[in-house]
């Protein structure tokens, strides 16, 4: 049997991860916007936001959760080194759940509070509170996170 290797694209080169799907951007656009929405005076949501992790190499999560930011349009930010309080992890067709619990172990000992592994396919979400520790909300659930107060609507998301 021969094993085939794919090439990454350019993107997945550059980025150092999967290239997103159609899926992929519909449900982040709903996360964001339905975020957004309900939580906009007392979190700051933000996409694709480059963070400065204590062990290398950086990351950026799909959508990252911080309680309100003064954003200061004069001196942008190309790295956070604050850690937020929720990140949010879109998972693509060609993307290894180890892969993404890897991050996500990274990202607690980094400080982060809840991780979200969004899962398209499925039409479900798993809201880890620690490393290993996940409760799964699938259909017309409402997602709750204990550690940021944060609670949706799963028929919003992939409605």
């Amino acid at each position: 049997m021969e094993a085939v290797i794919e090439a990454l694209s350019d993107y997945e080169r550059e980025r150092g991860k999967p290239t997103p799907t159609l899926n992929h951007a519909y449900v982040q656009k709903n996360l964001l916007v339905s975020l957004d929405y309900r939580y906009r005076k007392t979190h700051t949501i933000l996409s694709e936001l480059n963070l400065s992790m204590p062990e290398r190499p950086d990351t950026v999560p799909d959508i990252a959760i911080y309680p309100k930011l003064k954003i200061d349009f004069l001196h942008d930010v190309t790295s956070m080194t604050q850690m937020p309080l929720t990140v949010i992890e879109i998972i693509s067709p060609s993307q290894a759940h180890d892969e993404i619990l890897a991050k996500f172990e990274r990202y607690f000992n980094a400080g982060v509070q809840s991780c979200w592994l969004v899962m398209p396919s499925f039409q479900a979400i798993s809201v880890y509170s620690s490393f290993g520790k996940y409760r799964f909300y699938s259909e017309t659930d409402t997602l709750t996170d204990a550690a940021t107060g944060i609670e949706l609507q799963l028929s919003e998301i992939f409605g």
